[in-house]
């Protein structure tokens, strides 16, 4: 397999082991990205973007399904810096329709970390109503909570980031896709994109769906918070493929980049809110993802996870740096997006063959674990 791009020679042992995933037939197409205090010291990519066989190029980019929350909760996070969100209110101070249904003491932190009691809709949607904001964020203002929140968590698997999103309009007037562009990626000239121009399609890699999708395993007739939270949509990862959703703005699950960019916008916040001279947050202000919200066993995922503000944070069963101040997040099937303010690092993976896992794989872990073998 021809590996592609750039890499410091420290970290010659990264290379390898994203040129072994290839060998054992593991990645079909993929992108892996590493800064360094600001600098890229790995950009590498190799395989196919399709099933014709086309190559992944430099420019390449893909759906990253719920790596894309990481972008959105950085949005959120910016905000609270500029003292324009109170993590600590409630959401109906922003959003007053959302107190509907017992939902006045649901606070944006509760969203932030999951702990918002609606992790899924009632009643079910389609995967076509995901690309009517007006009806989602209509439905989950009049949706009761699931569970009290800040009680318990489960991953708000497409909910969390309309619910963000209609919080920031309600500030801005923007979306939070228009708002992610202009503060963060064409500031940083990061490739990663909420809601994509159709001039971008043809750069689109096309992702393979994993062997069981995320409602194998529930009866019709389950009415468990995993099931309700994940059958509804029910999603084939068929449908990044299609213009609708490309164009959409989903902040939790829609999300089109590489790498690069996962990498690029995440160096930000690895170097404490500024890089290469472009600031986004205050140091204090990235500190906030690390203030532990809520732990235990995600009751949608069944995974042991600590949440900070928007990230999760190092746990039992969410290990992904030897360092304390470090946090994370990932999508369905495999991409990846890591920041170790310890080590001034930002991670970023993005690949088309999708395993069937929502919280990593082993193709990260064997990459993660190289580069932190590189850093010594």
């Amino acid at each position: 397999m021809k590996i592609e791009g750039h890499y410091e020679p420290a970290f010659q042992s990264v290379c390898e082991a994203f040129a072994q995933n290839f060998d054992e037939g593991l990645d079909l197409g993929a992108s892996f990205a590493v800064t360094q205090d600001g600098k890229s010291v790995v950009d590498i990519w190799a395989g196919s973007a399709d099933s014709a066989g086309n190559p992944w190029r430099e420019d390449t980019i893909v759906n990253v399904y719920s790596t894309t929350k990481t972008m959105a909760g950085m949005c959120m996070l910016i905000l609270a810096d500029r003292g324009d969100l109170d993590f600590d209110a409630p959401v109906a101070q922003y959003w007053p329709e959302f107190a509907a249904n017992g939902k006045a003491g649901v606070l944006v932190k509760h969203v932030m970390s999951h702990s918002a009691g609606l992790s899924g809709f009632d009643p079910p949607i389609s995967t076509e109503d995901c690309y009517d904001w007006d009806k989602i964020v209509t439905q989950l203002a009049a949706q009761p909570c699931w569970w009290e929140p800040g009680t318990a968590f489960a991953y708000h698997s497409l909910s969390q980031g309309y619910l963000q999103g209609e919080v920031l309009r309600r500030i801005t007037g923007k979306t939070i896709g228009t708002f992610f562009r202009e503060e963060i990626a064409e500031p940083l000239g990061a490739d990663f994109h909420i809601g994509l121009d159709a001039k971008h399609d043809s750069r689109v890699a096309e992702l393979i769906p994993p062997e069981e999708n995320l409602t194998a395993g529930f009866p019709a007739d389950d009415d468990s918070i995993p099931a309700r939270t994940f059958r509804s949509p029910a999603m084939t990862a068929l449908e990044p493929q299609t213009r609708e959703w490309r164009a959409a703005e989903i902040p939790a699950g829609g999300g089109i980049g590489n790498a690069r960019s996962i990498a690029r916008v995440h160096s930000a916040l690895a170097c404490g809110g500024t890089v290469d001279g472009v600031t986004l947050l205050s140091p204090a202000g990235v500190e906030r993802v690390l203030e532990p919200q809520i732990e235990g066993v995600d009751m949608a995922l069944g995974a042991q996870t600590t949440w900070g503000m928007g990230y999760a944070l190092s746990s039992e069963g969410m290990a992904h740096s030897p360092n304390p101040r470090a946090f994370t997040w990932g999508g369905w099937g495999g991409s990846r997006a890591i920041i170790d303010l310890d080590a001034k690092v930002s991670i970023g993976y993005a690949m088309t063959r999708m395993e069937s896992g929502t919280t990593g794989d082993p193709r990260t872990e064997r990459l993660i674990n190289a580069v932190y073998a590189s850093l010594g």
